[in-house]
């Protein structure tokens, strides 16, 4: 293969000689453009007259008002030729045309075929060919229904079972800056505007960029053809030849979601291992930078790793991974060639932090995973998006351990996911990981399941399920069920079939079949809180919930009951694994006997060794000692209670294992009533001498729930104090350890010095105060040398216009436009939602309406973070009322962020006034709509009716523990 996409004169010539179909198809696109451009008069692409749109009615049983696909045609392969434009036309638009061929398999005789085409205008009239012994019939009409996205083509025969057939279309489409199907980005390098034309398929914006069977079990082989300047690089699944004129092999089979084609001048590095070629694609300049080089050093050991751990060789002949300016979600799957936004794949060793580089590992690992789980095999609709992402967002911990084994990275899986979900899972409107198929139909209903439940919910039951069956069986499992399934779809259960095949390959007991075990986490929502009351021996569980008084949105045929694994210690030695099978109390345990007898066969004794799994019931009084700790490492999905007595030994000698667990299951259990909130706050007690990462991550992740509820009242002042006084010696011991100048060497103390110094400027440290000062001093003072260290950045940013005004932010804003990292951008992004003078807040919100100040992708993260500010939070909510219709159509009622958006501006709401403005606001808006937002309206409901109920019971208590808190 070529290393390069620049060709000369005379190699251009040659190349259009020897491929003159690509120079008549060329001309006859031309033709269409030019006939576009002259119908243009409203900058919008308006159909041939033989295409007509639907009227406007209601809903029928007519399939084309079905959001699902007939069963009737199988898609078998496409042929795909686009041309994107890269600069506008004479009224500003910027388009791409096209031609595309499916072939499919009529599997049911029918007379209508239905294929998904979304925002393009047919060109010129559909032409359906057959490909066997009869002829196709005729088409009768087409007809557009936008609402449901279909291109619905009557025939006046029917379409013979058994038979292929051909269906051929041109059409054009806006190349939007909308972030989804085909679109373009634009970005700026050395003062000259750059376009890049680039692709998100998922999960329904194929359709936008041809007519196709946009379902992920509706897989085929397709051929792409790019054509594009001679001076810019084509990229797509697979490998390609290289001319202007850029034709791809054949992809696998593959759904429609893994497509990917992108157009650029980008540069690129590479490397080879066991003759895979690994690219990495970026902007010139940044890959000139050497900012691409850690993503590449990284790669082959991951892909390397998932290799052994599927036992499946990686199915492509390359890996191609691309950076963007502007993209949407993190990162996109797609087969071969995977997209990621900046902050994602690019690092800077000056400039980027620790956490940039945690974030482009992890991120790396989850997507490579999803090479095999998710495109080899793939889900067969939307509704069961947790096993695609929940797997990938557990084994990318694995992934990035074997690429940096020093790190520990596989235990931050429990505050990066495990704790973060059970906050959303606690909710009465939460729901269950599967869904039913009819539930998730409407692209946006699609959209709104990429939530947090999806990935980290579901990463947390499959990292339960891994350790209860063993690491060894778990992967043996996974290793036949990708092996079975390859290139085809499935249903969760069919992985449940292949581990329960695995376990009984391997001798081993569970106290239920996987599936029945694994039913109660997948189809129920919420999780369970177990009680051990070491006084008695007594064990159980009961469905936990943030506001114990609401009742769960959905009925569950489980009634809420869970089998749930029990690991535990008593007294430093670790016990056996119990099972919990119901709300009652009943218990089991797994003993294994080992039976060795001997056989005679004719003169040689043999040996025969069995091995017998019984269960019994434990006795009770197992759990009377002097203290019981349950859920070690967290590897299971439920919290834990304990009586009173436990609790009181635990906190007075915490060991270390778990203390993360201990704070963050006590402010929880709190939160929900089930212990005093004073009891929760003692757990905080110990943090004067602590300098593990992890126990003080759990603790300020807990009592920032208490600095939003309580930073509008007089707690505040008291609460700053207390915290200020634990975080003292951890601020002087990483003075002694780094004088500020120096990096930790472990990871996660990297991540507890940055704790160190944000809590300790932010609770009033004077010695930490002047730190900062002096430093962004020093940088305003000559902005072209930045004395803050990569990891302190967003912390010294932040603090630094906080306590300054509109000189400080103004700064900021200029280092903003001029950085050329992204990660660099990103922290002054945020830093800049830190300011205290709302004029300057509200300056800000009015920039993330504007692309050319915020890009899209970042708009609704910036508005988050301002919100996240208490002077910016009430600013940020009524701009987002004042504002709602506009953002809702410009960033597309399908955007993943809506969720995010409507609970960062939402989650400081904790009166009867706020709750009734956000009822009012749902009310406002219906006919409008929330997208994928819909269910976060209704989180944000439930969650402040919560805070109202538990600041009217706590706030004295914890304004009297504040001021003598023991």
């Amino acid at each position: 293969m070529g290393k390069g996409f620049y060709i000369s004169k005379t190699v251009g010539v040659v190349g259009i000689v020897l491929g003159a179909g690509a120079l008549v198809t060329i001309i006859a696109l031309s033709v269409v453009y030019s006939q576009e451009k002259s119908k243009n008069n409203e900058n919008e692409v308006k159909p041939t007259d033989a295409v007509t749109s639907a009227p406007t009615t209601a809903p029928s049983n007519e399939p084309w008002d079905q959001w699902r696909l007939p069963q009737t045609l199988s898609p078998q392969t496409y042929n795909v030729t686009l041309w994107p434009r890269l600069e506008p036309d004479p009224t500003g638009l910027y388009i791409f045309t096209g031609m595309s061929s499916v072939v499919f398999r009529c599997v049911e005789k029918t007379n209508l075929i239905l294929i998904h085409s979304n925002k393009l205008n047919m060109t010129k009239q559909p032409t359906l060919m057959a490909l066997g012994s009869k002829p196709a019939p005729i088409i009768e009409s087409i007809v557009m229904h936008t609402k449901t996205q279909y291109m619905a083509i009557h025939l006046k025969d029917e379409l013979t079972a058994g038979e292929s057939y051909e269906l051929y279309t041109e059409f054009v489409g806006e190349l939007a800056d909308d972030l989804g199907g085909f679109y373009r980005s634009e970005y700026n390098e050395n003062g000259v505007k750059k376009v890049v034309a680039t692709t998100q398929m998922q999960a329904t914006d194929a359709r936008k960029a041809f007519p196709c069977f946009d379902e992920p079990a509706m897989k085929a082989v397709f051929h792409i053809t790019l054509y594009h300047d001679p001076a810019t690089v084509a990229l797509s699944n697979v490998d390609s030849t290289l001319v202007t004129r850029t034709t791809f092999a054949a992809t696998e089979v593959m759904s429609t979601y893994l497509l990917a084609f992108i157009v650029s001048d980008f540069g690129f590095i590479e490397q080879n291992i066991d003759k895979l070629q690994i690219r990495i694609f970026a902007r010139q300049e940044a890959i000139n930078a050497g900012q691409g080089e850690y993503a590449l050093i990284v790669t082959g050991p991951i892909l390397k790793f998932f290799e052994r751990y599927y036992n499946v060789s990686y199915p492509l002949p390359k890996s191609d991974q691309i950076a963007l300016p502007d993209f949407n979600a993190g990162a996109m799957e797609n087969w071969g060639l995977i997209t990621y936004r900046e902050t994602a794949l690019l690092y800077d060793k000056e400039i980027s932090s620790n956490g940039n580089k945690e974030r482009i590992v992890t991120v790396i690992a989850h997507e490579l995973a999803h090479q095999w789980f998710g495109n080899l095999v793939t889900l067969r609709w939307w509704n069961d998006l947790w096993l695609n992402e929940g797997f990938a967002s557990y084994v990318e911990y694995l992934g990035a351990a074997e690429a940096e084994p020093d790190w520990n990275v596989k235990d931050l899986i429990v505050l990066n996911d495990v704790h973060r979900v059970f906050a959303i899972d606690a909710l009465a409107s939460s729901h269950p990981l599967s869904s039913k198929e009819e539930e998730i139909q409407k692209p946006e209903q699609i959209s709104e399941v990429f939530d947090t439940i999806s990935y980290s919910k579901g990463a947390s039951v499959l990292r339960m399920l891994s350790d209860f069956l063993t690491e060894a069986v778990f992967t043996q499992g996974l290793q036949t069920y990708l092996n079975y399934f390859e290139f085809n779809n499935t249903v969760y259960t069919d992985l449940w079939h292949h581990l329960q095949l695995a376990v009984d390959r391997n001798n081993n007991s569970l106290p239920k079949t996987v599936q029945e075990i694994m039913d109660r986490w997948v189809l129920q929502m919420g999780f369970p809180v177990v009680t051990i009351d070491t006084t008695t021996g007594q064990i159980t569980q009961e469905h936990f919930l943030l506001d114990p008084e609401t009742k769960p949105d959905r009925p569950s045929e489980f009634n809420y009951e869970w089998f749930v694994p029990i690991s535990w210690t008593k007294n430093e030695t670790t016990q056996p694994l119990y099972w919990l099978l119901n709300k009652n109390g009943e218990l089991t345990v797994t003993i294994t006997i080992t039976v060795i007898f001997t056989v005679e066969e004719m003169d040689h004794p043999k040996m025969i060794i069995l091995s017998l799994h019984i269960h019994v019931i434990p006795n009770p009084y197992d759990f009377v000692s002097y203290w019981v700790l349950a859920n070690i490492n967290v590897t299971g999905y439920y919290r834990v209670n304990y009586d009173n007595d436990n609790w009181q030994r635990l906190l007075n000698s915490i060991p270390v294992i778990n203390r993360a667990q201990l704070i963050d299951d006590a402010f929880n259990l709190a939160k929900a009533g089930i212990i005093e909130t004073t009891l929760a706050l003692r757990t905080t007690l110990f943090l004067n001498s602590e300098t593990e990462y992890m126990p003080w991550e759990a603790a300020l992740d807990n009592l920032d729930y208490f600095y939003l509820m309580f930073d509008r009242t007089e707690v505040y002042g008291h609460m700053q104090k207390y915290v200020g006084r634990q975080v003292k010696d951890l601020f002087d011991y990483f003075t002694r350890l780094t004088n500020w100048q120096d990096v930790p060497q472990g990871h996660t103390d990297q991540y507890n010095q940055i704790n160190a110094l944000r809590v300790a400027c932010s609770t009033g440290n004077e010695d930490c105060k002047t730190l900062i000062t002096n430093w962004f001093k020093q940088w305003m003072d000559n902005p072209n040398v930045n004395p803050i260290k990569a990891n302190l950045r967003s912390t010294v940013y932040c603090s630094a216009i906080a306590a300054g005004g509109e000189e400080e932010w103004n700064f900021a804003w200029e280092q903003f436009q001029n950085a050329t990292i992204a990660s660099e951008k990103d922290k002054l992004r945020a830093a800049m939602a830190c300011a205290t003078e709302p004029w300057l807040l509200n300056r800000y919100l009015k920039y993330t309406l504007d692309p050319e100040k915020i890009r899209k992708q970042d708009a609704t993260s910036t508005i988050i973070n301002i919100a996240s500010n208490v002077v910016g939070q009430p600013l940020a909510w009524d701009f987002v009322r004042a504002n709602w219709e506009y953002i809702f159509k410009q960033y597309g009622g399908g955007s993943f962020s809506f969720s995010n958006l409507i609970n960062g501006v939402t989650k400081r709401f904790s009166t009867q006034f706020e709750l009734q403005q956000l009822i009012q606001f749902k009310d406002d808006n219906a006919h409008i709509g929330f997208g994928s937002g819909s269910l976060a309206i209704q989180q944000s409901i439930e969650r402040t009716n919560a805070n109202i109920k538990w600041i009217e019971k706590n706030q004295k208590a914890v304004l009297d523990w504040f001021k003598n808190p023991s």
